[in-house]
């Protein structure tokens, strides 16, 4: 079998790195386009042996990028196309379709009740994800909240799987050594309590919650703020603001490379934490907090529906918070008043591996091709564009 993933960018992020991991336990021979940006996942995906093409798509009304993607399907005698994040599955499920491919297949990773990919969902939004989604077969939700809102918005509930998104254990596992190296590497105190958060550096995060509550918080609390993105000016006045700059660590955007050549990476930060604050309150999945419970850390959440999906003996460590920083605040010294904790993975996180993940996604696939008997097209000696 071939598969073709479309994706929006290879930028570090939560869908961009589950792809590279996913296509790392997915047993068929896979190539990735990108629409734009072919960053940091893009190298990790080369240096994977994966073949990445990017079609240089200059904006959202680019419309000249959907010939080349025909072109490109054509060109690569794939069985399955399967799109990721809105503007990817916008064009390329009608590319695939217009290239002879019926088993057209999208993951729905960021949707939320009133954005999706931090855009507003208004109706012209809706109904262009809606009239590209009648194009293929099946949209994957990666949890059973994101499936309910599919249903909501109008996708057919035949049409819909849920395949969560997964986690790799054994890299998320607690190693101690790690915490102590990069904890000295970042300059933290020994003895500092670290409270992390990991995601897009975005007003939907609302990390600014977590900045605040920290001013509410002992001296020998820190805060370490793992990702990049547009507020981090924000971010940082606000810690300024609230007389904790001193006490806040920006580490930028962190691709899994784990021979530290590019500093600590994001399961050697997770070892340096204390507790993991996830203050946003809209998550399609929760995937940072479910590597955080891998590394056996407390974790105090807003929304996370990879927890709020399971029975609540599996999820562990886990507190959904609502409110303010105050409340933030007052939660982590609760948790911080319990004293050291067995740094050890809850079922929540075991219920989440990434090769049980492979193996639900593989069956989509299946009856993908399934319900597809039409011939596959004949490839195109016209060479398509690679990075």
């Amino acid at each position: 079998m071939r598969a073709l993933h479309i994706i929006t960018g290879l930028g570090v992020g939560g869908a961009e790195q589950q792809l590279r991991l996913l296509l790392r336990h997915l047993p068929v021979d896979c190539e990735v386009v990108t629409l734009t940006d072919p960053g940091a996942v893009a190298d990790g995906l080369v240096a994977d042996g994966v073949r990445v093409h990017h079609v240089g798509m200059a904006g959202n009304r680019d419309v000249s990028v959907l010939p080349r993607l025909v072109r490109l399907i054509r060109s690569g005698g794939y069985d399955v196309v399967h799109t990721h994040l809105y503007r990817a599955c916008v064009y390329g499920r009608p590319a695939a379709r217009l290239a002879g491919v019926r088993a057209v297949v999208a993951t729905e990773h960021s949707l939320g009740d009133s954005q999706m990919e931090g855009r507003r969902l208004t109706r012209g939004v809706r109904a262009l994800y809606l009239a590209s989604e009648r194009l293929g077969r099946a949209t994957v939700a990666v949890s059973p909240t994101v499936a309910e809102r599919l249903r909501r918005w109008g996708v057919p509930a035949p049409r819909i799987a849920v395949v969560p998104n997964g986690i790799d254990l054994a890299r998320f596992r607690f190693d101690p050594v790690a915490r102590h190296r990069t904890r000295r590497r970042l300059g933290l105190p020994e003895d500092a309590y670290v409270v992390g958060g990991v995601g897009r550096l975005t007003a939907v995060k609302r990390f600014d919650v977590a900045v605040r509550a920290l001013a509410e918080l002992p001296a020998d609390c820190w805060l370490l703020l793992v990702g990049g993105g547009p507020d981090e000016s924000v971010l940082r006045r606000t810690a300024h603001e609230a007389g904790v700059a001193d006490r806040v660590l920006f580490t930028g955007e962190r691709p899994y490379v784990p021979d530290g050549s590019l500093g600590p990476d994001l399961p050697a930060l997770v070892s340096a934490m204390d507790l993991l604050a996830s203050p946003s309150p809209e998550e399609a999945f929760g995937l940072a907090v479910v590597e955080a419970l891998a590394a056996g850390l407390p974790v105090v959440y807003a929304s996370c529906p990879a927890v709020e999906d399971l029975p609540p003996q599996a999820t562990g460590p886990a507190r959904r918070v609502t409110g303010g920083c105050g409340t933030l605040a007052r939660a982590v010294a609760e948790i911080r008043a319990l004293g050291p904790q067995p740094r050890s993975a809850p079922d929540a996180a075991l219920h989440y591996s990434i090769d049980r993940s492979a193996g639900r996604l593989m069956d989509v696939y299946r009856a993908a091709l399934a319900a597809s008997p039409g011939r596959h097209p004949s490839p195109s000696p016209q060479e398509a564009p690679t990075s």
